[in-house]
């Protein structure tokens, strides 16, 4: 291993999450250059002994990271570092980690993209229609693939920001990376209690929606259906901060 292996948790007072210390010590050694782009991360085991901490913990850190754009996990080969992601709008990645942040994030995604959704219903291509429906069917196949879908559902938003035409919706978008779908960050449905199954085939319907509308060059209910789709997971994440307390929690 590298200098990496001798690495511990800086000590704090009233720990609030061991997941947040890990992922913010591991981003700060990405962004001082000690740990370069491209290099290999320990494996699970190896990053439990450095810090002193759970497999749960690891794991939670790493899909922290990944969703962060921080790094990559290849399967069956490791976790590697990615160049540290930058953000035109001034957003850091890694201090996204709580469900008030999350929350934060879909205030302004309803404000961006229920308009991008009317644009895109009104210049749409052919080929972008088709596009837009393949990914639809893409993530609808891979519901019991969490990596998979999420990616997919990354895709969905931001082909209808390449729609509009306007290349500042793709930017402010790209810019947020995995950050814009909520449960590439945290369990929503686990959380809220709500049933898994119940909770992806609302989202599928929520996505069929937006895309009929897109099909249909209907601009009004383009902007209806997307307002629909985030505020539903404002609410739906709403309801997990309730329960999480009002410190909001990591996530």
């Amino acid at each position: 291993m590298t200098q990496f292996d001798a690495m511990t948790l800086p000590p704090r007072s009233k720990p609030r999450n061991l997941a947040a210390a890990v992922v913010e010590h591991i981003t700060e050694s990405i962004r001082k250059g000690e740990l370069k782009t491209g290099e290999k991360l320990p494996t699970e085991s190896e990053i439990m002994q450095i810090y002193g901490v759970s497999r749960t913990v690891v794991r939670e850190a790493i899909s922290q990271m990944k969703a962060s754009g921080f790094v990559e996990t290849r399967h069956g080969i490791g976790t590697f570092v990615l160049a540290p992601p930058k953000s035109g709008m001034g957003i850091p990645h890694e201090s996204m980690v709580t469900l008030r942040d999350v929350l934060d994030i879909l205030e302004i995604r309803i404000s961006l993209e229920t308009e991008a959704a009317w644009y895109a219903a009104t210049r749409r291509s052919e080929e972008q229609i088709q596009t837009l429906a393949q990914v639809l069917a893409q993530m609808q196949s891979a519901a019991d693939d969490q990596q998979h879908s999420v990616d997919a559902d990354v895709q969905f938003h931001l082909l209808i920001a390449q729609a509009t035409g306007n290349s500042y919706f793709v930017e402010l978008l790209s810019q947020l990376g995995r950050t814009i779908i909520p449960r590439a960050r945290i369990n929503t449905a686990l959380i809220a209690e709500d049933d898994p199954l119940a909770y992806l085939q609302r989202v599928r319907h929520e996505h069929e929606a937006i895309y009929q509308a897109i099909l249909r060059k209907d601009a009004e209910a383009a902007r209806a259906a997307m307002r629909t789709h985030l505020s539903n997971s404002r609410e739906r994440l709403r309801r997990a901060q309730e329960l999480l307390g009002p410190e909001g929690k990591s996530v």
